[in-house]
């Protein structure tokens, strides 16, 4: 079963879609019919299947997951114990929490099922910028 291992740099928190990346890797593999698990090693970023036609989708998802959950420096976040790797950390922690670590993609002829404005995006959580690993596993 194909498998590869992507490392995508981040600059900061942000939106970094990969799907043009995952897409030549189905290719390579000889892909038909089967499921892709797209899988990210790290507990301070997570991944998203979201619209990638218009910018502003990104935008308003950086705002609300800021919003939603403030670094660990904002008196509404007092609570939090793990700070120790600075006031971006454990809030990282806690979106990744939210959202999801893996997910699975069914392959129809080779090609992503993914709708029309669907793309794959890493959602990386942490101030400074990261060099992320993603596991890709096609299963027939």
């Amino acid at each position: 079963m194909p498998q590869k291992i992507l490392t995508i740099s981040t600059r900061g928190q942000g939106l970094y879609e990969f799907t043009g990346e995952v897409a030549d890797f189905l290719r390579s593999a000889g892909a038909g019919e089967g499921l892709l698990t797209v899988f990210v090693r790290h507990t301070s970023c997570s991944l998203l299947i979201q619209e990638n036609a218009d910018p502003d989708v990104k935008t308003d998802l950086n705002a609300f997951f800021r919003r939603l959950v403030p670094p660990s420096s904002d008196p509404s976040m007092r609570w939090i114990v793990h700070t120790t790797e600075g006031p971006d950390d454990m809030p990282a922690h806690i979106k990744a929490a939210l959202t999801q670590v893996s997910v699975g993609i069914p392959v129809i002829g080779g090609r992503l099922a993914l709708g029309t404005w669907q793309g794959i995006y890493l959602f990386e959580h942490r101030d400074q910028p990261h060099r992320r690993e993603v596991v890709l596993h096609f299963g027939r």
